[in-house]
């Protein structure tokens, strides 16, 4: 199925999204049926509370298929980087959907519990309940080839969904052997459950897909793969004030100086930068820009007192580094001129830091003034 649907879909990444919502959605609406066929026949409260689990997979299926035809429209003078956050908006409403339906089944649950009704055994709910959890393994796997094949975390989201579907139903099931066996009507207490799980599955939901609305920090492997390829080129000296920007998957721009010698020709250094981004460009469909930061290599006294103020700063904190030195001299001091990266979670201060890295400069170089910008780093940071 996955490699059917790669063909039909002729590799295009917004098709794949939309054949595979579609399978996903007969299959739902068919376990539905049968599913709220046999609860209403049977009575049970707990096999309805399934069944409806399985409508609001076809609904979240729908609202998917949405978020993918959407998302796949061409930028436009509105959208100049496209419209690829329309699957994280959908990604939205299918939370809130499936929040609804568990607030919607706890209640109906909470009334059974209060007023029990007889629940009715047969080989007929069993089969279909064995059924429903075979297929939604099926679609577990399909969601999750197919997902890690196009990198879509909505389809990762409705695979790990699938699986809890599994997990649900097989407690639905695991009440009605116990009932019939031990005559315990366990029915409602297991709707509730699985209706509190739901509306659990709904928040969670709801905090993943809101995240990279408000703009969450990225990957830490992506941009250890952008610092790490910017380096790997010859004449960069550094590379900081990364910034990694998401208008949807695969839709990822990113931006950062790159630090190169200053003695080096202009011209070879821009065409150097230019490559760089080409082959990001080529290779990891990004747009990256790169801005070129100049560094005087050939005075031995400002690489000496890089290199100095560089450990003063991790004698402070080990995650503390420093660019863009430069020394101004006058005739009563010198202006010692540099920018210091700290963490966003680090717990110190940026005017502490300031304070304190200034101090060690303006002792250990008499006549100095340090001249501090604090840049805050969002990006591949680890808490302390």
């Amino acid at each position: 199925m996955v490699e059917w649907i790669v063909r039909r879909a002729q590799g295009d990444r917004a098709r794949v999204g939309t054949l595979t919502g579609m399978v996903c959605i007969l299959a739902n609406v068919a376990l539905c049926a049968a599913k709220g066929a046999i609860g209403v026949l049977s009575g049970s409260v707990s096999i309805v509370a399934d069944a409806m689990n399985n409508l609001s997979d076809a609904s979240s299926n729908i609202v998917s298929v949405l978020g993918f035809k959407l998302a796949s429209k061409p930028a436009d003078p509105e959208h100049p980087y496209g419209h690829g956050r329309y699957e994280y908006l959908s990604g939205l409403v299918v939370a809130a959907l499936v929040l609804l339906i568990g607030v919607e089944l706890v209640k109906s649950s909470v009334e059974r519990v209060i007023h029990p009704e007889p629940v009715e055994f047969s080989l007929a709910l069993v089969a279909v309940l064995v059924l429903s959890m075979i297929v939604k393994l099926w679609m577990a796997a399909l969601n999750q080839k197919l997902g890690d094949r196009i990198e879509s975390e909505t389809l990762h989201a409705t695979a790990q969904d699938s699986k809890n579907d599994v997990l649900a139903t097989g407690a639905v099931l695991a009440c009605a052997i116990v009932s019939q066996v031990t005559h315990i009507n366990l029915d409602a207490w297991v709707g509730l459950a699985v209706g509190a799980y739901i509306g659990w599955s709904g928040f969670e939901l709801i905090q993943d897909t809101v995240s990279p609305l408000l703009g969450q920090a990225p990957d830490p492997k992506l941009v250890k793969h952008i610092r790490d390829k910017i380096m790997s080129y010859p004449g960069v000296l550094g590379v900081h004030d990364l910034m990694v920007h998401d208008y949807g998957p695969g839709r990822k721009f990113a931006s950062a100086h790159a630090e190169m010698s200053a003695e080096a020709s202009p011209l070879e250094s821009h065409d150097t930068l230019d490559n760089i981004e080409q082959s990001f460009r080529d290779e990891d469909g990004m747009i990256v820009t790169l801005h070129y930061d100049p560094i005087v290599t050939d005075d031995s006294n400002v690489a000496s007192m890089r290199l100095r103020i560089n450990a003063m700063a991790q004698e402070i904190n080990s995650r503390l580094s420093i660019h863009d030195l430069r020394c101004v001299p006058g005739p009563t001091h010198t202006n010692v001129i540099f920018d210091c990266v700290r963490p966003s979670d680090l717990q110190m201060s940026a005017e502490d830091v300031k304070h304190a890295l200034a101090q060690r400069v303006e002792s250990e170089y008499p006549k100095s003034i340090a001249k501090i910008t604090i840049d805050e780093d969002y990006v591949g940071h680890t808490h302390e």
